[in-house]
């Protein structure tokens, strides 16, 4: 059973920084790729970052520059380090892994106001 708990969320105002985890249950080299998802109210669930077992990283076109996805192998946890942020980044964060199939974690609101 894989599980994944995300933390770090929050509120902050624009143009400030937040830092998001996500602690895996195991090791996480067995997933082929992590990463984060957000989803707004209304709104569809959205790729913000990706990372693959090798180091790969992909990000939304709208969080480029921005936001950096990594990996810390012996803690188990991907992070999610956020700048510059937005009030439209408001949006529950859910960390995201794949094997044969997907899991996701609960998720974690992050609140930017202007």
């Amino acid at each position: 059973q894989v599980q994944l708990v995300e933390s770090g969320g929050g509120l902050v105002q624009a143009g400030g920084s937040l830092r998001l985890s996500c602690a895996a249950s195991g090791n996480i080299n067995r997933f082929n790729a992590m990463g984060w998802y957000r989803q707004a109210p209304g709104k569809q669930r959205e790729l913000v970052a990706h990372i693959t077992s090798g180091g790969r990283t992909n990000y939304g076109d709208s969080v480029k520059g921005r936001f950096t996805i990594s990996r810390d192998n012996a803690k188990n946890t991907v992070y999610l380090q956020s700048n510059s942020l937005r009030p439209e980044d408001t949006a529950v964060y859910y960390c995201n892994a794949i094997t044969s199939r997907n899991y996701w974690g609960q998720g974690t609101q992050v609140t930017v106001s202007s």
